[in-house]
């Protein structure tokens, strides 16, 4: 199968949008499928390459084109990448299948009349018009979206739906929202995000130390983190993650100062994808703490959610719908009330003193963890794929 993946984002990128990408393509190419993910260019000079920035062998089966963009951001850039894609997706070297999590892409593409264009899968990870009305509250440079941009991303939403010829959602109940606002559609697959299993779990954990390895958006929940460690005595936090040029690792320093706890906080700042899973191992604990919000609540499925259950370490988790789809109270996790420090603090301090609890949840999680691989979410990819390219 010939596949053209595009992603409308500088690569390498760092954030999990980035890596999510990369894996993806990488591992559907592992699986023998020619595989060309067309991007922009990276922003750093020399550009950086993507197979050492992500730490993956390089395959020849994947191909990694940046398209022909002018520097900067804004409409013109976004304008020159659409008409790039257009012009790979109707050049002489047809793919067999089209892949994009770009709603816009998506949209574009599919005005075109089936008969002159490969069939077209899109993988939605979130409804467009409620990320972006939330994303002001959720994230510092977000700004309000006028009413007539939420018209027109819900038009898109709706069109795509509709007209794709596979649709990929990354939760039950992101699939379920969606089929309730536009009705059934076939060819539909919920596939969750994955990780990459470690050789082994050697490190041994740290004493009273707790973890959280993501993005420092107030959505996350770290501020809840902090204060949940400020009920907890003689405990220390590693937060892994946070670019020092964005405003939330400041925050966050400011609220550990204002907590009393900053001398039990370790923020190591951004740091390489492959050097996340030794820091998760070094804790006794992984926090994912996020707060209830309309991407959290129902749309995602973290990264970081797939490394902890490879790290083989006892996960506190917020109760949420998404979060629910994967871990289980008790069972695999303890799942305490989203926003809730002293909930938070108590799941925590319980995985704390209690070993013998820490040790089931943790290796109920690390006995289902393969689910989740990224060669897992391939196959899982494939199998929509073939059903899309090869309709019966």
């Amino acid at each position: 199968m010939r596949i053209l993946y595009f992603a409308d984002i500088r690569f390498p990128l760092e954030r999990a949008n980035g890596i999510q990408t990369m894996e993806t393509c990488h591992a559907v190419a592992e699986r023998g499928h020619e595989v060309r993910l067309v991007v922009k260019p990276d922003t750093h000079s020399p550009a950086r390459d993507p197979f050492e920035f992500y730490a993956l062998p390089r395959i020849p089966s994947l191909v990694i084109e940046r398209a022909n963009v002018p520097a900067g951001a804004g409409i013109m850039q976004r304008v020159a990448y659409m008409s790039f894609a257009f012009g790979r997706a109707f050049g002489k070297d047809r793919a067999s299948v089209i892949v994009t999590r770009d709603l816009g892409v998506a949209s574009g593409l599919l005005r075109i009349p089936r008969t002159m264009r490969a069939p077209l899968v899109y993988e939605s990870h979130g409804y467009a018009p409620d990320v972006a009305l939330a994303l002001p509250d959720l994230v510092a440079t977000a700004r309000p979206p006028a009413a007539s941009k939420l018209k027109r991303l819900a038009a898109r939403e709706a069109h795509v739906w509709q007209a794709a010829d596979g649709y990929v959602t990354i939760t039950a109940g992101l699939a379920d929202e969606l089929t309730r606002k536009f009705g059934a559609r076939q060819r539909i697959a919920v596939i969750p995000d994955g990780m990459r299993m470690p050789a082994a779990v050697t490190a041994a954990p740290g004493d009273r130390v707790v973890a959280y390895a993501g993005h420092l958006y107030a959505w996350k929940g770290v501020d809840v983190l902090l204060r949940a460690l400020a009920l907890i005595p003689d405990a220390h936090a590693l937060i892994v993650g946070g670019h020092e040029k964005e405003s939330d690792i400041g925050r966050l320093r400011a609220v550990a100062t204002e907590l009393g706890v900053v001398e039990r906080v370790t923020f190591t700042g951004q740091v390489e994808p492959a050097k996340v899973g030794p820091l998760l191992a070094s804790a006794a604990v992984l926090v994912l703490p996020n707060t209830a919000s309309a991407i959290s609540t129902r749309f995602t499925s973290p990264l970081k959610l797939f490394e902890y259950m490879a790290a083989g370490r006892a996960i506190v988790a917020s109760d949420l719908p998404a979060i629910r789809e994967i871990l289980r109270d008790n069972e695999n996790a303890l799942l305490v009330a989203p926003g809730d420090a002293q909930a938070l603090a108590a799941g925590i301090g319980r995985v704390l003193e209690d070993r013998a609890l820490a040790a089931r949840l943790a290796m109920a999680a690390l006995s289902e963890a393969p689910q989740y691989t990224w060669a897992r979410r391939a196959e899982r990819l494939e199998t929509l794929l073939t059903q899309v390219t090869h309709p019966r």
